[in-house]
């Protein structure tokens, strides 16, 4: 039985496996619940099973006849404290929604685990496949690689792969493209410091909140005239606060914001820039300013061969018209980008966009009214287990 038709085959067992998944999302690194549907998914199956200490993450390891290369898959696991809207079904009424579809993640490569357990005699290598939590901002791909994840089989994978769904983007059309793909995310928070007074007296005291304010409009121009148009950068002064009561001058203004960059180089820059901003500003009017500023997620960087070798398999698979290498990447971002900082690999958007859900106002991503089209986690499987024995294949020449 071919691949495809193996998960034709298996597609209503899935769509219900996901479906229980979506029932009981949870947030973070700690996801008991989950951890415990993916081990009972995986029960049976011709895997070595290991589990996180500081996450509750699963890696199983599926090694072919002989040693040979490595490649990597990986799932995410976490939910979002958003409550559901959705009025489905089996909609979550927990608080928490699977809103960015990693319940369709887990379900794909719990599909691709059985797909690849039964072709276990074509591996010309090892399949190392990661269940993990905590991508919503709780970096849980990189909790991962500091508990082992890369050196579990003895050495680093040869290639990594993961598949992200996109509830705004046409049900089953792929994309992919060489080099960045997902941008990186920062924040940073600027507090400036003035001394309080009254309100009618000003100029008894030294106000933090118009300094505040010229910080906020300095950094839009920094951005465009400090950085390369053609190296995108997105800055967003996302919260204000400063003060009491509407009479008093406070003593101090807080302004936090999240940049977005397609380049290490433009992060290194404005981790520099923005607090000599913001130090040049407050300095100028008698005052002074502490900046903060924090990495979370690299740049999301396809490896050139993999993505060539990506978009080849996609194509072989599923047709020219299923398939999209767009010009320019997303400003979103991805925690993937840890393990593709350490192994060549490559990221892939699917689109699940239900085929009721009109064009127009189309809920998106982490919104509470998002629905996923579910009959493509037969497609995730197909395309991880293909990648998986396919890249071995080669890889071991």
């Amino acid at each position: 039985m071919t691949l495809l038709a193996h998960a034709a085959e298996m597609t209503p067992e899935l769509v219900a496996l996901r479906r229980s998944l979506h029932q009981i999302p949870e947030v973070g690194l700690d996801l008991p619940l989950t951890q415990k549907a993916i081990l009972a998914a995986l029960d049976g199956l011709p895997y070595e099973i290991h589990c996180g200490q500081r996450t509750t993450s699963v890696v199983a390891v599926l090694r072919g006849p002989a040693d040979g290369p490595v490649v990597l898959l990986r799932a995410d696991m976490d939910g979002l404290a958003v409550a559901e809207e959705t009025g489905l079904d089996y909609a979550s009424t927990n608080g928490a929604m699977h809103a960015c579809g990693h319940d369709l993640h887990m379900t794909g490569l719990v599909g691709a685990a059985r797909l690849l357990a039964a072709h276990a005699d074509e591996l010309a290598g090892t399949v190392v496949l990661m269940f993990q939590p905590g991508e919503e901002g709780h970096a849980g791909a990189r909790v991962m690689i500091d508990e082992g994840l890369l050196d579990i089989v003895g050495r680093t994978p040869d290639a990594a792969y993961a598949i992200h769904v996109w509830a705004s983007v046409k049900r089953g059309l792929f994309v992919t493209r060489p080099g960045a793909i997902m941008a990186s995310a920062n924040d940073f928070t600027v507090t400036i410091n003035g001394t309080a007074a009254h309100g009618s007296v000003p100029y008894t005291g030294l106000d933090p909140v118009p300094i505040a304010a010229e910080v906020i409009l300095g950094l839009q121009s920094l951005v465009t005239r400090q950085i390369d148009v053609f190296d995108p950068v997105v800055l967003s002064v996302a919260r204000m606060s400063a003060g009491g009561p509407v009479n008093a001058v406070p003593p101090r203004a807080t302004l936090e914001g999240g940049v977005r960059t397609l380049s290490t180089a433009a992060i290194d820059h404005l981790e520099m820039a923005i607090p000599r901003l913001a130090d040049g500003i407050a300095a100028a009017y008698g005052a002074t300013a502490t900046t903060a500023f924090h990495r979370q997620y690299p740049v999301t960087i396809n490896d050139r061969a993999e993505a060539d070798f990506t978009v080849r398999t996609l194509r072989s698979l599923f047709g020219d018209d299923r398939v999209d290498v767009p010009e320019t990447p997303m400003m979103g971002s991805e925690d993937f980008s840890f393990v593709l900082e350490k192994v060549p690999g490559a990221f892939i958007l699917l689109g699940a966009q239900p085929p009721e859900v009109p064009d127009e106002g189309c809920p998106t991503n982490h919104s509470s009214l998002v629905r996923f089209d579910d009959s493509v986690v037969a497609d995730q499987a197909v395309l991880l287990a293909t990648l998986a024995i396919d890249r071995l294949r080669e890889l071991a020449g």
